[in-house]
This record gives structure tokens, sequence and C-alpha cells, in this order.
């Protein structure tokens, strides 16, 4: 279904995700060497071809030099021609993949892939093409570990003593308590898998927030991830047992240097404990050890990571609109909603009372 456009000195293809070949995947992440950027799993082209399978909608502009891609654009098309960041909702890191010197204009990229709008959330930094559309900065805590697990738990130690020996007596805790605790990094594990799924939903309900999970896409894209062997993009289940039952577990997306942290879960029976700190901590260890050299928790404010983090990325939520009548149906419903999470996220108070609403109403649903 390969379609064609013309941007100012480029050809621009507009391909199915399943369409690019070895050699175009091969060039997205020259490219993307070339460029610096972290080795992000979401922005690997892996990502984009599974996320195709599973989204219908999902798209992949080529732009060409001389008939040598300079740059990859990955989308998924709606109705009217509203655009979306690839796997927006759970990608954690968004963009165009473009060789460094590469000058476009975003509205005119949008227009030769018949998209009168593009929303993103979690615009990595750099991206100056879309950068001057963002509505929102936000801050998106990473761990660095490449220095080894040891060098980071002292700089822990000294930053938040408190924090790491209450989890490790947490940790001892469950062991004398519950039974023998292990920790699996790399678990072949469906039921534990099932089990993490089951426990983020019932978080999900509890605290008022829509249920990745029963979206049926998402659940088959981390199947999908959980089965592929793509050395720069494939999940990984991490779990923490007690007594040889599954208490704590993560999904997370990695590539060969950096592992994004994606669904945490644990089982509400064994919160004294804290299980979820404890794989973290567990995690980070083995991480390490098998050569990650960041773990990127992820925007989104959460006590934990303030205390684990040893800084702060920079990512961007707005959209790049057309004026044209899908551009404005865009705006219409989306940028009010926009402007009045940033106004209550922006208020401490507010946000805080948003959030006993959501945990309320969360619990009268789940009544």
């Amino acid at each position: 279904m390969t379609q064609e456009a013309e941007l100012p000195g480029k050809r621009v293809l507009v391909l199915r995700p399943d369409e690019l070949g070895p050699n175009d995947q091969k060039m997205w992440r020259e490219i993307r060497t070339e460029s610096a950027a972290p080795a992000n799993p979401f922005l690997d082209p892996a990502f984009t071809i599974l996320v195709g399978r599973v989204r219908p909608g999902a798209r992949v502009a080529v732009l060409l030099d001389d008939d040598s891609p300079v740059g990859f654009f990955p989308y998924e098309r709606g109705p009217l021609g509203q655009g979306r960041a690839i796997g927006l909702g759970v990608s954690d890191s968004q963009g165009a993949v473009l060789r460094p010197g590469i000058r476009l204009d975003a509205r005119g990229l949008l227009r030769s892939c018949a998209l009168s709008s593009w929303e993103f959330d979690n615009l990595e930094a750099g991206q100056g093409l879309f950068v001057p559309h963002a509505a929102e900065e936000l801050a998106s805590p990473v761990v660095d570990i490449d220095e080894g697990f040891e060098r980071y738990r002292e700089r822990l130690r000294a930053k938040s003593p408190s924090f790491l020996r209450q989890t490790l007596a947490k940790e001892r805790k469950l062991a004398r308590q519950v039974g023998e605790v292990r920790f699996a990094y790399d678990a072949q594990d469906p039921d534990a898998l099932r089990a993490l799924m089951d426990w983020k939903s019932a978080q999900y309900r509890r605290t008022g927030r829509r249920d990745r999970f029963a979206q049926e896409w998402i659940t088959r894209l981390v199947t999908l991830l959980g089965e592929s062997e793509e050395p720069e993009c494939r999940g990984v289940l991490s779990v923490l047992y007690a007594a040889d039952r599954p208490v704590a577990a993560h999904f997370g997306l990695r590539s060969r240097t950096v592992l994004s942290w994606w669904f945490p879960a644990y089982d509400r029976a064994y919160a004294k404990y804290s299980p979820g700190l404890v794989l973290q901590l567990r995690m980070l260890e083995a991480a390490a050890a098998d050569g990650v050299g960041t773990v990127d928790l992820g925007s989104g404010p959460a006590r934990y990571k303030e205390s684990l983090k040893t800084r702060d990325l920079r990512v961007y939520e707005g959209a790049v609109v057309r004026p044209v009548p899908g551009g404005a149906v865009h705006w219409l419903g989306r940028e009010p909603a926009r402007a009045a999470r940033r106004f209550v996220r922006n208020r401490p108070r507010l946000a805080g009372a948003a959030a006993r609403t959501l945990a309320e109403l969360g619990r009268v649903r789940g009544r």
C-alpha cells in the first residue's frame, strides 16, 4: 500500500510497518546511532513493526534523498487524518528518526502523510522538529547504572539512606514471615505475567484510571514483545517470588543499553513488605550486570522515582495541528482537556484532591 509524496528536496514513501525491509531497519538504527540519542527501545523499528501488527492505522513515512533513507517518521492515522505517536498511551519515547542536519517543516511533513494533526505525550528531547509545538515540558526520571550497581548503591545510600535501609529490611522481613525470597530478572513465566496484568488492572480501577489491559491491542502488544528476540527491542519480565509465589512483577522493554520501566505491579496481600521496591532494587542490580547503562523510569510523579533517580530527562506533550478541518476536530477534542489537566497538575492541592476523587470513583466502580 505504498504511497508517495514530496517535500522540498525530499521524497516521502508512506509504508505499513511490515513493509519495512531489513535495509530500512538497518538504516533506521544507524541514523539513531549517528544522532547520539539514547538507545530507547520505543524508538527502535521493531517496536513500530509490532505496533503495526495490533494497530491497523500504523504507518511509517520514509524520507528519501537520492533514493537513500535519511529519516523515518512512525505514526498512527485515525479518522479525518488525525495522527498520533506510534503506540500512544503506552509508548514512553516518541518522535521522528532523522539524520543529523536534516531540516523539515513539521506541518509540511504531516501534509505529506495526509495527517491533519499529530499528537504526542512523551516526545524525546532533541526533537527540534516537534518541540516548538509542545504544550508542556515534563521530567522523566532515569537511573544511571553504567558504572555498576555497587557504585549506584553507594550514591543511593548517600542520597536516600533511610529508603535503602527500610527496603532491605522489608525484604528480610518478607523472607522471615512468608518464605524464601528469590528473584528472576528475565523470567519465562506466563502465570506471573497473567498475575501482573491482573494486579495492574486492579490498580488502574482502584485509582480511577483507564485500565490499559482491558484494551486488547495493548495485551496483544505486550505478548508480542515478550516473545521478541530482537536485542534492540524486547520485553523483559522480572518477578519477585516469596515461598515460590509471585508477589511483585515488572514487564519492561529493553535495548542493549536502556531498560524502560513500563508495567510494574504487586500483590496487595503483601503490601506491608513493599515488594515492588524490593523488586526494583533487585532489577537494577541484575540489569547493571546484564549491560544496561540506563533505566528510564518514565514521566509522571511518584515518590519512589524521586528516591531512586540519578537525574531527569526532558519529554514533551502536545500536538502539531494543521489549519484543516481534521486539525480543528483534534483541537476541540483534545486541547481544552489538556489545558485543564495542566492547570490541575501545576497546583499540588488541586492535584491531590483530583487524585482522591479518582480513587473514590475507582472504589465505587469496583463494588
